[in-house]
């Protein structure tokens, strides 16, 4: 889907002085690919890549050398999400910036267990290190703060940052069982084939303490974040929820207190007059409470999979144009 976005956008990228191509592809099914001349991007969408690999070129078995052999100037890491230990994007992102590459990823594991590292490296060797698809797909919550919002305190946010517990949630509100709701999710490639780290509220956790990290600079720990998923709901009690005015939502929550922060993810019931509560199916929101703004809202609506892919295209242009 980047390489599609990629290719959309190019007049707009030369617009802005931005030529690329790209010379390494790295897939579990694929293996890793290195051309420094660049892959044929319509061979590249048809998955055909070996082909194209200079026949002189040695092929490389990691990715310290699979970087050098194609010459990386940007990382792109998109890697599944290891809640626990944020491997082996970590691995893979300082390589890069250790090579002299800026790295972009979408996996929310190496700011929740490397942030501070990743950062400094990334400082030391002049190289860009941003995230900006790890949380609500391509909204720009880390950018507005960082670039548009200076000098504000933030005391504490709460929302919905997970599309999977949603998806199944607005089914089961709809007459389905759980395990039918999940099924669709499934379906419609919402919820992946162990869709464990969304139903227990890992997912959910890993984006709340990269918002905490980040925004309150705050270097929390999965451990320390309250988590419930929302396995034990039944259908029943869903529905009944919802007729009462106060439907379940599995809600991300954060607030500064006099010497930390203290968080969680669990159901919640949500009275209608709360914007939380009308959020359904794939969308999002988050709530901020600041020292200037008590409630600044972003709402994300019904996002496809080129909203996470446009988030790792804003960073490219980001990192490549201060460069």
């Amino acid at each position: 889907m980047l390489l599609r976005l990629l290719e959309k956008k190019d007049r707009e990228l030369r617009e802005r002085g931005i030529a690329w191509r790209l010379t390494g592809v790295a897939t579990r099914r694929m293996g890793w690919l290195a051309n420094a001349n660049g892959f044929e991007v319509e061979a590249l969408l048809a998955n055909n890549l070996v082909v194209q690999t200079p026949p002189e070129v040695p092929a490389p078995h990691d990715v310290r050398t699979w970087l050098r052999l194609a010459k990386a100037d940007v990382l792109f890491e998109a890697t599944s999400l290891s809640p626990r230990d944020g491997q082996p994007a970590i691995d893979h992102i300082r390589a890069a910036l250790e090579t002299g590459a800026h790295a972009i990823t979408a996996n929310k594991g190496p700011i929740v267990h490397a942030y501070e590292e990743l950062s400094s490296l990334a400082d030391a060797k002049r190289r860009r290190f941003l995230f900006e698809s790890t949380v609500m797909d391509g909204v720009p919550i880390f950018a507005l703060f960082r670039e548009n919002l200076p000098c504000i305190h933030l005391r504490g946010f709460r929302g919905i940052l997970n599309s999977t517990t949603n998806v199944i949630l607005s089914g089961m509100e709809e007459g389905l069982s759980f395990d039918e709701s999940l099924a669709k999710a499934q379906q419609i490639g919402i919820a992946e084939t162990d869709p464990s780290n969304d139903i227990e509220g890992w997912d959910a956790a890993v984006k709340v303490a990269a918002l905490v990290r980040v925004l309150m600079d705050v270097p929390i720990r999965l451990e320390d974040i309250r988590r419930e998923g929302i396995g034990k709901l039944s259908g029943e009690a869903v529905r009944l929820a919802r007729k009462d005015g106060k439907p379940y939502k599995l809600v991300c929550r954060a607030q500064r207190t006099t010497h930390s922060v203290t968080a969680s993810v669990r159901p919640e019931q949500v009275p209608l007059n709360d914007p939380l509560a009308w959020v359904a199916g794939t969308s999002s929101i988050v709530y901020f409470e600041t020292d200037v703004f008590p409630g600044l809202a972003i709402t994300e609506n019904n996002p496809g999979l080129e909203a996470t892919a446009y988030g790792m295209l804003a960073d490219f242009v980001r990192a490549v144009k201060e460069t």
